[in-house]
């Protein structure tokens, strides 16, 4: 059957399968014990025939020589309607005859096989041997029979050989059987009809939980994704689905959150440079001023507009790194060699606001020198904002295995613990006294775990008893 023929719906298939499964294994069992049974109704109809060839042999051989044969062979036939008999003598002639109607031409005829047992419709011409097919129809008979010789006594008791024709009228025991057949295709094409039914049921209940996820994925939109599915009633078939759409929901709540949230974030960062160039501009153009005046003015602007610039770039970097579009280059770093660098373009920093920064380890590594340094920068210029005067910052560098360990530690206000989880989210702080310092914009730590992430390796964060330390695990390969 053509696939693209069968029915769209799934519960459609399935009932149809079930039925047409059930029609047959009915139809092979069916089959099988309608064999089984033509088999052993031949089986009863040949041991009934044999029988009366014994019994006409038992009664020709005890019979008293002066007693009629045909008198005889009446009175043992008492109550055998469905028999025919036919002696001949070995001219051929009928000594006896019972029923002889029941025999054709074929089967009278004098040239008849011996000890072969042969089947034959009245009023047609098909015969054959044991088991052989025929056709008939409802007022058509069917006869089983056997021609063989056997010994009686002639009225001088001499033995004599006579030749017994045998019928057996079977009609009985094959319309048995053609109405058993006839029932038994009507109760399998109403078996199937039953199956087909209980299978829809079955697959309709079954299939609920698909409903329910069409349902609640029709009315899904972003106010509405809280909604979930119960795993507990859904059948092990379609539990891993039900599963898997909960996840997804959850994925989309939580993106959908952080996008709500991010908007909320970059209007709010883009709304204080945006204010501040406003202002300049409205205070620039309140009264005439001197070419220097103006030009303190759009220093300032200038300022702004490279903080808006920075923060467009952040997020572009961050937008590329979350959908796997970064591209960086493969070479060798010696994280001591970055950290003195970033050492030195710190120092004035450092000694303005009274910070030692120490360093300590070595290890080398494969990966982009730029985004590297780029990720330590922002580690150490957050120690330095958040380090109070007369306080060290340390960068620690060991390896571990198959790992380098780059550790940047400094003192000062001890994160929350319920914030640690979110300190690497887009313009997320820990607290109120965190806040942005200098021309940060919240997007730091976000940068650095992407680029972490990329080369493959992980950050982790550990804020106790006044000191904090930022840890980043890269693979050395």
């Amino acid at each position: 059957m053509n696939v693209r023929a069968w029915p769209r719906s799934l519960t459609t298939r399935l009932a149809l399968l079930f039925a047409l499964l059930t029609a047959t294994l009915l139809l092979v069992v069916v089959l099988v014990q309608g064999s089984a049974v033509e088999g052993h109704m031949r089986e009863l109809d040949d041991h009934e025939l044999t029988g009366k060839v014994t019994l006409i042999k038992n009664v020709l051989h005890d019979a008293e020589p002066s007693a009629s044969l045909s008198r005889r062979l009446d009175d043992a036939f008492i109550g055998h309607d469905m028999l025919a008999v036919v002696l001949r003598d070995a001219e051929g002639r009928v000594v006896y005859a019972l029923r002889p109607e029941f025999f054709g031409e074929r089967q009278l005829a004098a040239d008849s096989v011996l000890d072969v047992t042969t089947t034959w419709e009245k009023g047609s011409e098909k015969s054959g041997e044991k088991g052989a097919e025929r056709g008939r129809d409802e007022s058509s008979k069917q006869y089983l029979g056997l021609e063989t010789i056997v010994e009686a006594l002639d009225s001088r008791s001499r033995p004599t050989r006579l030749r017994a024709l045998v019928g057996l009228d079977v009609s009985h025991h094959l319309r048995f059987l053609e109405e058993v057949r006839e029932r038994l295709w009507i109760d399998i094409f109403f078996a199937a009809i039953i199956a087909a039914l209980f299978a829809w049921f079955a697959a309709h209940r079954g299939l609920a939980p698909l409903r329910r996820v069409t349902a609640t994925a029709r009315g899904l939109s972003a106010g509405r994704l809280g909604e979930r599915l119960p795993e507990r009633d859904a059948p092990n078939e379609v539990r891993d689905l039900v599963i898997a759409f909960n996840g997804m929901l959850e994925r989309l709540e939580s993106s959908f959150r952080r996008l709500s949230d991010f908007s909320a974030d970059i209007a709010h960062e883009l709304r204080t440079p945006v204010s501040n160039l406003m202002t300049q501009t409205e205070v620039a153009l309140s009264h005439t001023r001197s070419p220097d005046e103006y030009r303190d003015v759009l220093a300032s602007n200038l300022e702004e507009y490279e903080r808006i610039a920075r923060m467009v770039s952040d997020m572009l970097f961050l937008a590329q790194a979350e959908n796997g579009h970064l591209l960086y280059s493969s070479e060798a770093v010696n994280l001591a060699d970055e950290a003195r660098a970033l050492i030195d373009f710190y120092e004035a920093l450092a000694e303005e606001k009274g910070v030692q920064i120490v360093l300590t380890g070595e290890a080398k590594l494969t990966a982009d020198r730029s985004m590297m340094r780029r990720a330590l920068s922002n580690l150490l210029s957050n120690a330095l904002r958040h380090t109070p005067s007369g306080s060290i910052v340390e960068i620690s560098i060991t390896r571990q295995g198959r790992l380098a360990m780059l550790a940047v530690k400094n003192h000062g206000d001890t994160i929350p613990s319920d914030q640690l989880t979110r300190i690497f989210e887009r313009f997320h702080r820990a607290s109120p006294e965190r806040h942005r310092h200098g021309e940060g914009a919240g997007l730091g730590l976000a940068i650095t775990r992407s680029i972490v992430e990329t080369h493959g390796g992980r950050i982790e964060v550990r804020s106790d008893a006044g000191v904090t330390t930022f840890t980043l695990h890269l693979p050395l390969v």
